[in-house]
């Protein structure tokens, strides 16, 4: 062991049994954790160690304690499952016979030692069959079936057991290579015939005690999950399915008959399936009295078998028409457990897990031939139809004064349930159709009209909720009860917090239907801007009125002075949290892009006055917390007012808003006005706060915003914001500035008008970055990572930039090369983009060409280093992108570096032979037409190279 220097005390000490187990005892007993974690640590060295064969049983003594015995078992399980290579096969039976012996002495002992001995004999036996040990599991249960007068019989049977249902276990979690695992998975199947009749013997027997029998049933399912046919389980099964009367082996007959039923091969026994749908349905006595006497856990534990057959082998079954009633049956058995009573998840947690249940039967009835589909709708139609109302019950909020009580806690489940439901719902849509809408629609009417018997909020609230959910995704602008809907919710007397949230989400699922039908917005705006002045609505209402202003703009300006008022009251108010003034502020944005020019100019004033005046007082104070917060907050609301005032409707592509066109405007564009108003005080606020990434991100963001959504409108700006881009980074670089200037290249740089203020940027944001990198940028990946992108952009939209004579192209081909070496992978893959965009102009740009000429090798060196082990293995697909580019663009000289490179010893892994490096360099420059290709072979070569080539670790590669 090289690293026995860093052992703990005993240091230095040899790993021996009293070495071992003073390093327990410190692991157990001393207070100091520092202690702990050295003991723990040398520990795990030893059980690994070659000494570990010889402590291991000696640990094992029975006059030793159980941590003590539990370690030396360990050590055995780790050696046989591990270093299962280093054991000679002529001691394969030696160590066979003493773990028989120990796990028979310890059949009375400690049960954890126990368990880790049954481990390490299932481990050897996956290890030694089926050659050097064909028939493992059949004499495991002769063994121990043995007289022993020693050990009495309870004992022995209970330590079969354990071995029995430990050994599928360890199959699972075995490090088998993937041919062994199908292969021993074979054994053990038709191994499952020496186990099964024992199982049932035990089962069956009267005089058997109960946790036998618990363990029998703990085995059994162990042993279904290595898919054993489901023929060979129906004994099991039938005996599992009488244990579920004895509530102490309830739980356990459960799982066993859950994992049964749901293995994925079951499907192919349908004869077996079918017989077991009469012991299901078998259990709906058992299942009323559980719901009736409030026993959830069996409710739940009968609705997960119930589940388990209906959901795993709907369509099985479906398809044995003959038998449509039984299956019928089940379906309904599953919609009582749906609808069992209590609200979720406070008096029953079991409803939900029926939902699933429902997509799949509908998805297989749907996925029929059409005349079988047609007698499945037939049948199951009105199933799905009393779904609906079970469902939109199961959501109904339980009284004020009940929810009152629940925790924060039960709150989110209950409100994630409804999600859950309100998905269940819009897919039953798929099922029953404008059907189903117009039978909420005369629900509610019939509710909301009835004045002999008042109906309670919650019925109210649920019916709309089950509306909302369809209209949210399904287009309901052709459902002839949308307007009858949007009449009758004036009508709804809102007197509490959840039905008044329902109703605004459900004016906002029908926003799109308000644009087509512009008449009927004045139904329901009303409603919305009352909302809007109450806190407890602020997501709802806020988020409603924004899908409106977003989908209703141009039928708004009658409306326009009432919600601009509206909102500059609650504004000013601060009645909503900052992300709800932001999309409010968005709101507007939409509102006023279909307004004319001077109106928005008149809205703009009104609107953005008081905050520009906030700002100038802010601007005027000494930096502080709190006026740090609120130029956040101002400069938030104007980006996100900018980001949705588009009056050139770049953003429309609905064709029905083509014919409300509004004339194009003349004149500049009001957001460049405020902003032109306004640059000067963003300047001054700049200068204050440029230590401040957020404000400096917040600034940022209010020309990124508008340059996004202006566009050529922008263009007035260019100038003075190119200018104040340059002040900010020179004095301290940070990210945002980089991102905005990546965007003006992106949008600008191609136009000649502004490209002398762009070159001029550019080239002081890369003089900067440079000196960076001179002075070390290890500390800041992200501003790489930006610069990186920025020079890619570049040189897709404008490679002019990299003829400028001050540009030193050198220093940032080099920059490029040491990016590539960054542990961030972010900034590895951004200097990746970078290389693939410069590579191609080699030809056309003679900078260009001329660095890469002259320093192309120590670029193929880093992105060899990189596929040798140094990068993230997520990144060689854009390693391989530079290898494919270097070969199509600079094909000769790549043939000299690769071999120069590859010649040297070690590299790019000490794990590669000459001949894998000359094969894959051969491989690399024969492709120069498929990229997909190469991006295969670096992956193959970068296994190699970490020695990882044909292990499991590359499963998921």
């Amino acid at each position: 062991m090289e690293r026995r220097a860093e052992a703990p005390p005993p240091q230095g000490l040899d790993f021996t049994v009293e070495n071992v187990e003073k390093a327990l005892h410190q692991l157990y007993y001393d207070p100091n954790i520092e202690n702990k974690n050295l003991a723990q640590k040398w520990l795990m060295q030893a059980q690994v160690s070659p000494q570990a064969w010889h402590f291991s049983w000696l640990l094992l003594h029975m006059d030793k304690v159980p941590e003590i015995q539990y370690f030396g078992a360990s050590a055995l399980h780790i050696k046989i499952s591990r270093y299962w290579n280093d054991i000679p096969a002529d001691q394969y039976e030696s160590l066979k016979s003493q773990l028989f012996t120990h796990i028979t002495r310890f059949a009375s002992g400690s049960k954890i030692v126990l368990t880790r001995l049954c481990v390490a004999l299932a481990s050897l036996a996956l290890s030694m069959m089926p050659e050097a040990w064909p028939c493992a599991v059949a004499d495991m249960v002769r063994m121990f079936q043995a007289e022993d007068s020693n050990v009495d019989g309870r004992a022995r049977c209970l330590a079969l057991l354990e071995l029995l249902t430990v050994l599928p276990e360890e199959f699972q979690t075995s490090r088998l290579p993937q041919y062994r695992k199908g292969q021993v998975r074979s054994v053990l199947a038709q191994e499952c015939g020496s186990v099964f009749p024992l199982l049932e013997q035990l089962l069956q027997q009267q005089d058997s005690p109960g946790f036998i029998k618990q363990k029998v049933l703990k085995c059994f399912s162990s042993w279904v999950q290595l898919e054993i046919p489901l023929m060979d389980c129906e004994n099991l099964i039938q005996a599992a399915f009488t244990s579920l009367q004895d509530p102490e082996l309830f739980d356990t007959a459960v799982e066993a008959v859950v994992n049964a039923i749901s293995q994925p091969d079951a499907q192919r026994y349908v004869n077996t399936l079918l017989k077991l749908i009469p012991p299901v349905l078998g259990l709906q006595e058992q299942l009323r009295q559980a719901v009736q006497s409030g026993d959830m856990e069996t409710s739940h534990g009968i609705c997960r078998i119930a589940v388990a057959l209906g959901e795993n082998h709907s369509r099985a079954l479906l398809d044995q028409v003959e038998h449509w009633q039984s299956f019928l049956a089940l379906v309904n058995m599953i919609m009582f457990c749906t609808g069992i009573p209590g609200h979720y998840p406070v008096n029953e947690t079991t409803s939900s897990l029926t939902l699933t249940f429902w997509y799949t039967l509908q998805d297989d009835i749907l996925s029929f031939e059409p005349d079988k589909q047609a007698v499945y709708q037939q049948v199951y139609r009105p199933v799905y139809f009393q779904l609906v109302d079970v469902l939109l019950h199961k959501a109904q909020f339980p009284s004020d004064e009940e929810y009152g009580f629940w925790s924060s806690d039960e709150k989110e489940q209950f409100r994630i349930y409804r999600v859950d439901i309100s998905d269940t719902l819009m897919y039953v849509y798929e099922m029953l159709g404008a059907e189903l809408l117009s039978s909420l629609y005369d629900k509610l009417g019939r509710l909301l009209t009835n004045t002999e018997q008042p109906s309670t909020w919650q019925h109210t609230e649920a019916l709309l909720y089950g509306f909302q959910s369809i209209a949210e995704t399904i287009d309901v602008n052709y459902s002839d009860v949308v307007p009858g809907l949007i009449g009758l919710i004036p009508r709804i007397s809102i007197s509490n917090v959840q039905l008044a949230d329902t109703v605004m989400f459900t004016i906002g699922s029908l926003s799109e239907w308000l644009a087509d039908h512009p008449v009927m917005i004045n139904n329901v705006l009303p409603l919305v801007l009352q909302a809007l002045g109450n806190p407890e609505l602020s997501i709802s209402s806020v988020s409603t009125l924004k899908k409106i202003c977003r989908e209703c703009k141009y039928d708004l300006p009658p409306y326009a002075a009432n919600i601009v008022a509206v909102s500059q009251e609650v504004l000013m108010k601060q009645i909503h949290k900052t992300s709800q003034c932001m999309w409010l502020m968005q709101a507007l944005g939409f509102l006023l892009s279909a307004l004319q020019v001077e109106e928005i100019l008149k809205n703009l004033h009104s609107l953005i006055t008081p905050y520009i005046q906030q700002l100038e007082k802010l601007a005027d104070e000494t930096p502080n917390p709190s006026n740090r917060l609120a130029i956040i907050h101002i400069l938030g609301l104007l980006s996100n007012l900018f980001t949705t005032l588009d009056i050139s409707h770049h953003d429309d592509d609905h064709e029905s808003t083509e014919v409300k066109k509004l004339p194009v405007q003349q004149g500049p564009n009001p957001v460049v006005v405020v902003l032109q108003q306004v640059f000067q005080l963003i300047q001054k606020v700049l200068s204050k706060w440029l230590n401040d990434a957020q404000v400096v991100e917040s600034v940022c963001a209010i020309f990124e915003k508008s340059v996004k959504t202006l566009l050529d409108d922008f263009a007035p700006m260019v100038p003075q914001l190119c200018e104040m881009l340059g002040q900010m980074y020179s004095t301290i670089p940070q990210v945002s500035a980089i991102e905005l200037t990546r965007q003006l290249v992106h949008i600008f740089a191609h136009e000649p008008a502004h490209f002398p203020p762009i070159k001029a940027l550019f080239l002081l944001v890369t003089s900067v970055t440079l000196t960076l990198f001179q002075q070390g940028p290890r500390d800041h990946p992200d501003i790489v990572d930006s610069f990186m992108q920025l020079l890619a952009q570049a040189l897709k939209r404008k490679p002019d930039l990299f003829l400028c004579s001050n540009l030193d192209v050198k220093a940032v081909f080099q920059c490029g090369v040491l990016s590539l070496k960054f542990p961030e992978a972010p900034t590895v893959k951004a200097s990746c983009g970078f290389f693939t965009e410069l590579l191609p102009r080699c030809g056309e740009i003679a900078p260009v060409g001329q660095v890469v000429h002259e320093n192309g090798k120590a670029l193929l060196q880093a992105v060899l280093e990189g596929i040798g082990g140094q990068a993230s293995r997520s990144l060689m697909d854009h390693f391989a992108e530079i290898l494919f580019a270097l070969n199509k663009h600079c094909f000769s000289l790549l043939s000299v570096w690769i071999k120069e490179a590859m010649q040297q010893d070690g590299f790019p892994s000490a794990r590669v032979t000459p001949e894998q490096k000359e094969n894959f360099s051969q491989q690399i420059l024969r492709e120069r037409v498929n990229k997909r290709r190469v991006k295969e072979m670096v992956k193959e070569f970068t296994l190699l190279c970490r020695g990882l080539h044909g292990t499991e670790y590359t499963a998921d590669y």
